[in-house]
């Protein structure tokens, strides 16, 4: 029995490989791909996404509902795409396409990352739903595969409405390269927040737009919202009237809000130094869709007395006393009364008379005259010292003068101003036996200094222009600020008439992180008449050549100069304090050079150089209610003939221009 079972057995076998390799099995038995487990890494199609829809041919199916991604051509022969094909595309770049899709010529056919090619393509915003990848046997075993996409209908303009701020044309630069391609609201999501960045860079911080609707010949409409004011509130002010505060606010209800413009009106109202601090709030008002803004005021002390004493190069050991009022009963309005009286013995150049100097100026500003933008300052001084600029001699001036400035409407950091005013000049002898040595010594007539003497009552008118680009006040890293002024004087009695024209330029460079490099041109000249010697130009002092005391350098009827500075805050000072005062300071090192032309006889005097070149240090110093200080020490690098050559110390207010 055993026997009969085995040979059953055998003769079933025989049969089962013979019925095997009949071409009738070949399909059951042997499929034509044959899936290798691989480790894939798993693709969830999201809601938005498209699956894979494998189509036949007639000559070469497919088996649809297989599960396998990978395939075999045989035992160990992998199936390879051998030709990708894009179909449909009439738009569209077949090259962007195939830059999509990852299964290349000569990959391996892959479901999966098949699956993977459409959903990117339909991610691109370009196509329907309706894309299908179509792969094809070929006879050697590989696979054709077609890749057919629908696109969408094409964009063929735009609409805009609501752009009151923002031209139209400039924001059609944006929207520009999607016209002509398929609707694709990817890429118009992303013109949108371009739109809207455009808006931002312009200070319309509040701006959206807020609606997108399409029309069936492919003309994409936009409404804009710009984001408008209703009501503008102000809070805080105790002392300061309303108007005063609101008149330096230019937003205005009903325009479209402006971040820019509101940070030059916080800007503004710190500037009348009445405020310690402004901030702004804004809130959409959902009954309106404006936006309200409030504008929060802390208010400070803005009268002051001040009670000093100190050393300066000029005037020696001094003491001061002065009241100021910046809000001036509430209006904004700024006065100032200011008295100083130093010993003048620490002048260490003996051609000023060390004597006892004093001076006093009263000065009063609207800094709202008529309309905004424009101020006008009234000023009253008397000044008795031993005089700068003419040798041994004791001056005294006092006079008084309106100056109206107003900023250019259409260039905002262009400034204009002039100034007209009366000043009486007197000049009397100080040191008759010393002078008139020197004058004898030198073969000089004394009646050349009388001239030097002759002073008179001048009527005077100032016009000048500023253009500040500067980033800062206190410490600017880059702009420019320049400066020129024609000075007409209308000699009434005394010494001739003059006019002189001055000009100068300071430019800011910034230089690493917080440094900067601040390189200054300023010459001047005479237009008209013989300047007096105690209007003449002078080189030496804080203001032009230091290392040197005022006019050492030289005087005379025209000048030229010129310094470099680098500026940088002390090393590692930020990471050890967080005072803004010391961080504020910075430390400098400087080059002066200048020329006096046409040199005064007080130069011939003293054999003063008419020209130097000075090398230095110092510090800059930001003091808040008086504005910045520099200290400078300066070294004469050139043969001064006789003048000082040890250094000399010099003291001045900022950036004089």
């Amino acid at each position: 029995m055993l026997k009969i079972y085995k040979r059953l057995v055998l003769i079933l076998t025989v049969v089962c490989l013979l019925w095997a390799q009949s071409p009738a099995c070949a399909f059951s038995l042997k499929h034509p791909f044959q899936k290798k487990k691989q480790k894939q890494e798993q693709i969830v199609p999201s809601e938005d996404t498209v699956t894979l829809q494998e189509e036949t041919t007639k000559d070469k199916p497919l088996d649809e509902n297989s599960e396998e991604d990978l395939y075999y051509n045989g035992e160990d022969n992998l199936v390879y795409v051998k030709t990708l094909e894009i179909m449909g595309n009439n738009m569209v770049d077949t090259a962007f396409i195939k830059g999509i899709v990852t299964s290349k010529e000569g990959h391996i056919y892959d479901r999966k990352t098949v699956t993977h090619d459409l959903n990117n393509l339909y991610a691109t915003g370009y196509f329907t739903q309706n894309i299908r990848a179509v792969p094809i046997r070929l006879d050697d075993g590989n696979m054709r595969l077609r890749i057919v996409v629908e696109e969408n209908p094409p964009v063929t303009g735009f609409t805009i409405i609501g752009n009151d701020s923002v031209p139209s044309a400039d924001i059609k630069k944006i929207l520009e390269p999607l016209e002509g391609s398929p609707q694709n609201i990817i890429e118009l999501n992303r013109s949108i927040e371009h739109i809207q960045e455009l808006y931002s860079a312009r200070g319309y911080i509040l701006s959206r737009v807020t609606e997108v609707t399409d029309d069936p010949d492919g003309i994409i409409n936009l409404k804009v919202s710009e984001g408008r004011i209703g009501d503008i509130n102000v809070t805080g002010n105790y002392k300061t009237k309303d108007f005063i505060v609101k008149r330096n606010i230019l937003s205005s209800p009903g325009e479209v809000y402006n971040e820019n413009v509101m940070r030059s009106d916080i800007m503004r109202l710190m500037g009348t130094q009445a405020f310690r601090d402004v901030q702004r709030d804004i809130v959409m008002n959902e009954n309106t869709g404006l936006y309200d803004v409030t504008v929060n005021l802390e208010e400070q002390r803005t009268g002051k007395i001040s009670v000093g004493v100190g050393i300066d190069s000029s005037s020696g050991f001094f003491g001061s006393v002065g009241f100021g009022e910046n809000n001036f009963r509430g209006l904004g309005q700024k006065i100032n009364l200011n008295l100083m009286a130093g010993t003048g013995i620490l002048m260490d150049d003996n051609s000023v008379l060390r004597r006892a100097n004093w001076q006093a100026e009263l000065s009063f500003l609207e800094p709202h005259f008529k309309k905004e933008g424009q101020s006008l300052g009234f000023r009253a001084f008397l000044r008795s010292f031993g005089s700068y600029q003419v040798p041994l001699a004791v001056e005294k001036r006092y006079g008084g003068d309106i100056t109206l400035a107003r900023v250019f409407e259409k260039y905002p950091r262009l400034t204009g101003s002039i100034s007209i005013g009366a000043e009486e000049v007197d000049l009397s002898e100080g040191d008759i036996t010393k002078i008139t040595k020197l004058f004898a010594e030198h073969g000089l007539s004394m009646k050349q200094r009388h001239e030097q003497l002759e002073g008179g009552f001048y009527l005077h008118a100032i016009p000048a222009i500023v253009y500040d680009t500067r980033d800062n006040p206190t410490n600017p890293r880059h702009g420019l600020i320049a400066k020129i002024s024609l000075e007409e004087a209308l000699a009434i009695t005394g010494a001739d008439s003059y006019g002189k024209l001055e000009g100068v330029i300071r430019k800011f460079i910034p230089a690493g992180r917080k440094s900067s490099v601040v390189v200054t041109a300023r010459a001047g000249g005479t237009l008209n008449g013989d300047v007096p010697e105690f209007a003449m130009y002078t080189l030496g002092g804080p203001y032009s050549i230091r290392g040197f005391n005022i006019s050492e350098v030289g005087m005379g009827d025209g000048y030229m100069m010129g310094s470099v500075e680098y500026r940088t805050p002390i090393p590692f000072i930020d990471r050890l304090t967080s005072n803004t005062f010391i961080n504020n300071i910075r430390l400098a090192g400087f080059v002066d050079a200048g020329r006096v032309f046409s040199q005064s006889l007080s130069d011939e005097i003293y054999d003063r150089p008419g020209y130097a070149i000075t090398a230095g240090v110092g510090l800059r110093i930001f003091i808040p209610g008086l504005g910045p200080i520099n200290l400078d020490y300066g070294y004469p690098l050139t043969n001064t003939k006789g003048s000082r050559s040890n250094g000399f110390f010099t003291f001045g207010m900022g950036d004089m221009l």
